[in-house]
């Protein structure tokens, strides 16, 4: 085999991850879990989305949380080396996040998103694509000027759940086009679980063979059907260093029901069963990398306790089978 021997990981847990929970997660958990994964190694962690909470009342406290792991002594010793991104679909989200950042505890990089299909991006942002590129090309330099980095995310990469199938090679247009106005990176996202090994090696290695640099780009691959390590694994052979997970498995579409009350979220639910959808686990994943030889600079026993602790967070057992049976011990690995 031949993949990386080093690779950079963010987590989304406290973002993508609590999103999907059908219950309030208080903020006060949020920030321990944010707190224990920095101090786990975390550089790069995913925290909120400053959107209208209106439809995603999960993120209601997005500037409580914002502030609290800005002035929290726990992490004060490493929070200036750590980047915290802010989901910021539409406009007043942006403007929000660049008002935060000048005041001082705003989000270092904000998410903005496409989907290669029309449809699903309509669905997800409100807009065309033709009015999304133009608002996205006069937001970010406004968010460069304020000091904030932005991520272009291109999604429906593999298929979309209301249209079907979707060409890849459309997914590499967009990627070259949030680059050329001004994009820092480019998340590469499977929202619904559609990718398939083969696909997700076919899809990187053409990624690389056009547009080069894989420190610009970020795999971010759901597990629905249980393929999410196996993508992982077909990612890292095609050259890809840089992913992002959840603790658990757990999040995915944006729930539409929380705290006993309908709510809008992005509609209707693309699972048959809301409660076993999820991103690729980064307990396992982590564990399976070390055990591959792979770096990841991360506290791998401090992050599989983590992982325990959200479980009794959200109130249920979650995808992670490396919290319960740990890793390979030295005596059955050989490794040191």
């Amino acid at each position: 085999m031949n993949y990386p021997k080093k690779v950079t990981l963010g987590d989304i847990t406290v973002r993508d991850g609590f999103q999907h929970e059908e219950k309030f997660i208080p903020t006060e958990a949020k920030l321990w879990v944010a707190e224990q994964l920095i101090l786990s190694g975390f550089k790069h962690i995913e925290l909120t989305n400053m959107g209208n909470p209106k439809g995603m009342p999960q993120f209601k406290d997005a500037d409580e949380l914002l502030k609290g792991l800005r002035s929290s002594k726990t992490v004060a010793h490493l929070i200036n080396g750590v980047s915290l991104t802010a989901v910021t679909i539409r406009e007043k989200a942006i403007e929000r996040a660049i008002e935060a950042r000048k005041e001082g505890w705003g989000p270092d990089r904000i998410l903005l998103m496409v989907s290669t299909s029309e449809s699903h991006h309509r669905k997800n942002s409100g807009l065309s694509l033709q009015e999304y590129w133009a608002m996205a090309e006069k937001y970010i330099p406004l968010a460069h000027e304020a000091g904030l980095k932005v991520n272009g995310t291109v999604s429906t990469i593999w298929g979309c759940p209301i249209e079907g199938p979707t060409k890849m090679e459309k997914a590499i247009e967009f990627t070259q086009r949030w680059l050329d106005i001004g994009a820092n990176d480019v998340e590469h996202a499977d929202h619904d679980g559609s990718a398939s090994p083969d696909r997700v090696y076919r899809y990187f290695s053409m990624l690389l063979d056009k547009v080069e640099r894989p420190e610009k780009h970020i795999v971010h691959l759901h597990t629905t059907r249980g393929w999410g390590l196996a993508n992982v694994l077909a990612a890292l052979q095609a050259g890809m260093t840089n992913y992002e997970s959840t603790l658990g498995g757990i999040g995915g579409q944006p729930a539409n029901f929380v705290d006993g009350v309908p709510v809008a979220g992005t509609g209707t639910y693309y699972y048959k069963d809301a409660g076993i959808t999820g991103l690729v686990c980064t307990e396992d994943m982590v564990v399976m990398m070390d055990e591959m030889g792979i770096e990841t600079n991360l506290d791998i026993d401090r992050l599989l306790n983590t992982g325990n602790m959200v479980e009794r967070i959200v109130g249920r057992r979650l995808r992670s089978e490396s919290i319960k049976n740990g890793r390979i011990p030295k005596s059955l690995s050989g490794r040191e």
